[in-house]
């Protein structure tokens, strides 16, 4: 991607202004208290009562693209955050569809790895 200047875009940029240009607003950047930090490792897991959503457990990191937000969908659970993650490497989701290299996940998809910004 090329930005209006003609220079290349940085991949974080260039990510952040596509999915702002889909949803059609700004994402937030303010960093909710006690949510994982930027750059944590993280494992993206199976979900427990169906088949998905992806196809195998992998891991990523927390994109600062954007801040975790309120996940508001209906079986969401109380308090429940959606946190941009990077992965390791292309995955492919429960459907087939892909391969990803980052997505919005929900926090109980998420599991705490060693080796982010807080841990050695």
């Amino acid at each position: 991607m090329t930005n209006t200047c003609g220079g290349p875009v940085p991949a974080s940029a260039a990510d952040r202004q596509a999915v702002e240009y889909v949803l059609g607003r700004p994402l937030r950047q303010s960093w909710p208290p006690g949510a994982l930090a930027p750059g944590s490792r993280v494992r993206v897991v199976r979900a427990q009562d169906w088949d998905g959503p992806w196809q195998i457990e992998f891991t990523g990191v927390i994109d600062p693209m954007g801040a975790p937000e309120p996940n508001e969908h209906a079986q969401a659970f109380a308090g429940e955050l959606m946190y941009w993650v990077t992965f390791d490497a292309p995955q492919r989701d429960s459907g087939g569809d892909g391969p990803y290299r980052k997505a919005l996940i929900w926090d109980r998809h998420l599991r705490a790895e060693p080796g982010g910004p807080d841990t050695p």
